[in-house]
């Protein structure tokens, strides 16, 4: 089990896009699922198609995260349905619904014990995921660093642009002084550019200056712009299941990406369940 936080410190890059392209391709290849939405906007939740009833949304389970029941108040992704039919296995896509209500954890001065919430509320699951993914904030407060503290690996969002690599180059020192000061296992998963365009001399460009700079850490395959993106989550659909050419490239490129980012990781295997606990 890998809990993978997607991260950027700059905002309008893509990021919550990418965490739901993952969250697409884990549910193709069959592989158990949460992704947790810290984000106060709730933006992926939105693009999840979730149904919340009675149930507790992420910033309340991090309130009293001991007594959280993170299995009772998970909510099943609407693209699950959709998912049924084409897998022969049940899907697993759960989400640990976001709202504005997580913002009261979302300051600069958060001590250890603050930052230790969200991996106090995974650890209380009784569902056995394979892949946990955390949509942050773009920003470097509490909830960005809750989610650090809880995970494996940080996934970074970029724009081949100059502010966002040069974002994504203070991420990668925040990330390394994260690493000293709280959490000494916490590892840099990859840069994800995000929102590419071919023919553009200066994305051309800044993604040769990424690769210079980042080397094996800029994740291939990237993820071009693509036009009905907006459409797509407006209608609360996984792009895996949204006809035609375009979506069927997107799906096959966050397919080759999730693989990438998890090609280390060698106990997540497609329709692979655990007999362990989530921590």
């Amino acid at each position: 089990m890998q809990v993978v936080s997607i991260s950027s410190l700059k905002g309008g890059v893509g990021k919550t896009s990418v965490t739901t392209g993952l969250a697409s391709a884990a549910l193709a290849a069959g592989i158990p699922t949460l992704v947790v939405d810290l984000d106060p906007h709730a933006d992926a939740s939105t693009a999840l198609g979730v149904d919340p009833h009675e149930q507790l949304d992420i910033g309340r389970m991090l309130k009293a995260p001991r007594r959280a029941r993170l299995g009772d108040n998970v909510v099943p992704s609407g693209w699950v349905a959709r998912a049924a039919g084409n897998s022969p296995a049940p899907a697993i896509l759960d989400v640990a619904v976001g709202s504005a209500y997580s913002g009261i954890y979302d300051r600069p001065d958060l001590g250890r014990r603050d930052l230790r919430r969200l991996s106090a509320v995974l650890a209380g699951s009784e569902q056995h995921y394979d892949l946990v993914l955390v949509d942050c904030p773009p920003s470097l407060n509490g909830l960005t660093r809750m989610a650090w503290s809880a995970s494996d690996k940080v996934a970074l969002v970029a724009e081949p642009g100059l502010f966002s690599v040069a974002g994504t180059e203070r991420t990668m020192r925040a990330i390394q002084l994260f690493r000293e000061e709280f959490a000494p296992n916490l590892a840099p998963a990859g840069i994800v550019a995000n929102r590419v365009r071919s023919g553009s001399a200066e994305h051309t460009f800044r993604l040769s200056e990424m690769q210079s700079m980042f080397g094996e850490l800029l994740l291939t395959p990237h993820i071009p712009e693509q036009a009905n993106w907006q459409q797509i989550q407006g209608a609360a659909h996984s792009v895996h299941h949204w006809p035609g050419d375009s979506a069927k490239n997107a799906a096959s490129l966050f397919d080759a990406l999730l693989a990438n980012l998890l090609k280390s990781n060698s106990g997540i295997r497609s329709g692979a369940r655990r007999d362990r606990s989530l921590r």
